[in-house]
């Protein structure tokens, strides 16, 4: 402060410098309105500031101040901040000297009110159901019989007891506990975080995935049950992927989470029911339909044997059904005879057909004919290699005079003809050689044929042909009258012989001579 009585002051007012003034004035404002409480709308809020501390305004219809919530007090908030939330703020004024302004430092905050909670969370609500988070088609179905069952609740309170009492006393499965604050700062994280840890679990890891969640709270008031209405909550709820039961308060408590998870239970106790069934109802109701079981299968084997029965009463003796087929048993064996003889009938007259187109007359007129093309053709060919040496000896003559009159020179010519000549000569005597071989081999291949087609072939094989006076086959015995001589011919030769009307010819049978019979000679078919 600079002197009040100095001479070169135009009044007698005290004079001062910014930073006394702006100091005054702090230490004045920080004095009068050293413990305030204000009501206003939070506006401007943008989350906490990259240092912790959080800055934003509080307003109403005529007036806005700003305010500042410190980091360490920020940490310590029972409700974070949001934008337009109406609330009640404690705290003290005071100035910031760098911009002549002055503000509210935010010691504690809370809801103006129920009214302005609730007015809260039906926004909130409102808005997350427009995202479909609490549609009822995503959400799942329990399991019926859970292996593992998680638990996201605080492990000291007396919730967490009266889960594990009642599936215990249900029916004792694995159960996982997350333990988790479930009011107070910090509780809304905690929460999300364990459904989210839950959901990250392999269904074969060391720790095993459980079948289905409870997040679990004893009841409260609308504060304490604040943490379940936070949107990280919900979304984490809405988001797992593993059935989700929320049993937050008593029956009468409703809170966010409630919507988005999978089932709502009235209570915690409830939750443990709902996740599990009675051991003991399930042993009885097995027990009974064993028992149901049992008895369908007594009554439904009692009906087939009646049916048997009945059926067997039905059924003809064994005679009855086995008389129509013996008879047409012996019905069939009774023509089998005769349908042999029928069969061996037709096949004979089937081969007698065939064997009238096997004359050998036709064959040996055939081979006459080959061997007449075989004798023109090579007549043919001998008067083409006469002519052609004909030609060719004419033209070596007249290939001689010409050289006796031309010069030398074409005498080196002439020989490249008549080395022409003879390689020709040669190509026509191997040609012939040629035709020579194929007409033999042809004509060897048709006497193959007539040999194959030969009837001695069938003699060899222990037939004979049966031959009247002139020397005529006999196919047939009527041809024959007794007294008859015939000729019988066998594969090595023909014998006499004279017919009778059947058996023994008279006189007794002769010794038959040892000496084989001289076989006829047939001459050359070429």
């Amino acid at each position: 402060m600079s002197n009040l009585f100095d001479s070169d002051s135009p009044t007698n007012l005290a004079e001062y410098s910014v930073s006394e003034l702006s100091g005054s004035i702090k230490r004045t404002m920080e004095t009068a309105f050293d413990q305030v409480r204000v009501r206003g709308e939070i506006s401007g809020y943008r989350g906490p500031h990259s240092s912790g501390h959080a800055y934003f305004a509080l307003k109403d219809d005529r007036a806005r101040i700003d305010a500042v919530i410190w980091k360490g007090t920020f940490s310590r908030l029972k409700f974070r901040p949001e934008e337009g939330m109406e609330v009640i703020a404690t705290g003290k004024v005071t100035t910031f000297p760098g911009s002549s302004k002055y503000q509210i430092v935010i010691e504690t905050l809370e809801p103006a009110g129920a009214g302005a909670l609730m007015a809260l969370i039906e926004e909130r609500k409102r808005r997350l159901g427009a995202e479909g988070l609490f549609d009822t088609a995503r959400k799942k179905r329990l399991p019926f019989m859970p292996h593992v069952i998680g638990v996201v609740t605080s492990p000291t309170g007396a919730v967490i007891r009266d889960i594990l009492h009642r599936i215990s006393d249900r029916f004792p499965v694995h159960v996982l506990v997350w333990p988790v604050k479930v009011q107070g700062e910090g509780s809304g994280e905690e929460v999300a975080n364990a459904i989210r840890g839950f959901n990250a679990l392999e269904p074969a890891g060391a720790v095993p995935r459980p079948d289905v969640l409870i997040v679990a709270r004893g009841g409260g008031s609308l504060e304490d049950l604040w943490s379940f209405n936070d949107e990280i909550v919900v979304r984490a709820a809405a988001e797992s992927r593993i059935p989700l039961i929320s049993a937050v308060g008593h029956e009468t408590d409703w809170t966010l989470i409630d919507y988005a998870a999978d089932v709502r239970a009235p209570t915690p106790t409830g939750a443990a029911e709902m996740a599990v069934p009675v051991k003991a109802e399930l042993e009885a109701q097995a027990a009974a339909l064993a028992a149901r079981l049992q008895g369908c299968m007594n009554r439904q084997m009692d009906q087939r044997r009646q049916s048997v029965r009945s059926l067997m009463r039905a059924l003809p003796s064994l005679d009855q059904l086995l008389a129509l087929p013996r008879r047409r048993f012996d019905e069939a064996a009774a023509g089998l005879g005769r349908g042999l003889e029928l069969n061996t009938i037709n096949k004979r007259r089937g081969f007698e057909r065939v064997a009238m187109h096997l004359r050998p007359d036709l064959l040996s007129g055939r081979i006459a004919e080959r061997r007449q093309t075989l004798n023109e053709r090579m007549v043919r060919a001998e008067r083409m290699v006469e002519r052609l040496i004909d030609r060719s000896t004419s033209r070596v003559e007249r290939a001689e005079a010409i050289l006796a009159s031309l010069p030398a020179r074409l005498k080196a010519q002439t020989d490249r003809s008549r080395e022409r000549l003879g390689n020709l000569s040669r190509h026509a005597d191997t040609a012939i050689r040629h035709q020579l071989t194929r007409a033999r081999a042809e004509l060897s291949a048709q006497d193959r044929v007539l040999q194959s087609l030969s009837y001695k072939n069938v003699l060899k094989r222990g037939y004979a042909v049966i031959r009247d006076e002139d020397n005529k086959p006999v196919s047939q015995a009527a041809a024959l009258s007794a007294g008859m001589g015939i000729a019988i011919e066998f594969a090595d030769g023909r014998v006499g012989a004279m017919t009778t009307e059947g058996g023994i010819p008279p006189g007794g049978a002769k010794k038959r001579s040892t000496k084989p019979a001289e076989p006829t000679k047939q001459g050359s078919l070429f």
